[in-house]
């Protein structure tokens, strides 16, 4: 099982923040809280100087029956009393890999940059397995992330791991093989216009006969677009679909 020493190494070792610095965060606090009241995704802020959580939102995924405030005190202890001990070593080796590949990346692409993976988390007798996506947002003086925001919600895979860091912009992306220890560079999936054009209006509301109509295609027209898509998304559903081109900034 882990330690929560394990998740704090030279790696993301922060120095140079100063006190004053906290006293200027109230309003981004308080636009993360409209943002996660906003999606209904559970939002938190990693403080890699005081090796802690800075501010947990309040929706319930992240919060395992405790609260918000209990959340944000436990910290990281609460990866090791809810996350299965099979997959902690999992999550240990991301957070040091991760922070070498964003170490790695220019002082100016840096907050562009974010990595995402799938892990389980428990809620007494209910086990759920959910998408991580980090994004440091606040750098300290060398450039090493200081703050990071997490994004929680449930993962449309159906095994844990799913490791990728992307820079958003970029045509490509990199994937992390925890069996090899080796990141892998892959091609960034791109939709075409049609693709987009159903995805939008699917996720207005509209059924596939109306799509049909709107676009001016053939109903087996628009059939076929949402096949050959949800094909190379690796998704059933259109709600999977919406879910892997929001975690990628794909639209």
């Amino acid at each position: 099982m882990a330690k929560v020493e394990d998740f704090f190494t030279l790696t993301n070792s922060v120095e140079g923040i100063d006190d004053d610095r906290y006293q200027h965060l109230d309003p981004m606090i308080r636009a993360i809280d409209a943002m996660a009241n906003a999606t209904y995704q559970s939002i938190y802020v990693i403080d890699y100087l005081r090796q802690g959580f800075l501010h947990v939102a309040s929706n319930p995924l992240f919060l395992c029956g405790h609260t918000a405030e209990e959340v944000k005190q436990m910290g990281y202890r609460l990866y090791i009393d809810h996350v299965p001990a099979e997959e902690q070593p999992m999550l240990t080796e991301i957070n040091e890999v991760g922070f070498k590949r964003f170490n790695e990346e220019p002082l100016d692409d840096r907050s562009r940059c974010f990595m995402s993976y799938d892990f389980h988390i428990r809620n007494g007798e209910d086990c759920y397995l959910v998408n991580h996506k980090i994004t440091p947002f606040a750098l300290a003086p060398d450039g090493r992330a200081w703050l990071a925001m997490c994004v929680v919600s449930l993962s449309h895979h159906d095994t844990p791991g799913h490791i990728e860091f992307r820079k958003k912009g970029q045509p490509v992306y990199w994937e992390y093989d925890i069996d090899s220890h080796r990141w892998q560079e892959r091609k960034s999936i791109t939709l075409r216009p049609q693709e987009k054009q159903v995805l939008i209006l699917s996720a207005q509301g509209y059924t596939v006969p109306q799509i049909a109509d709107k676009m001016c295609r053939a109903l087996d027209t628009v059939k076929t677009y949402k096949r050959a898509m949800f094909e190379r998304l690796g998704v059933r559903s259109i709600t999977e679909a919406l879910t892997v081109v929001t975690n990628q900034g794909l639209l």
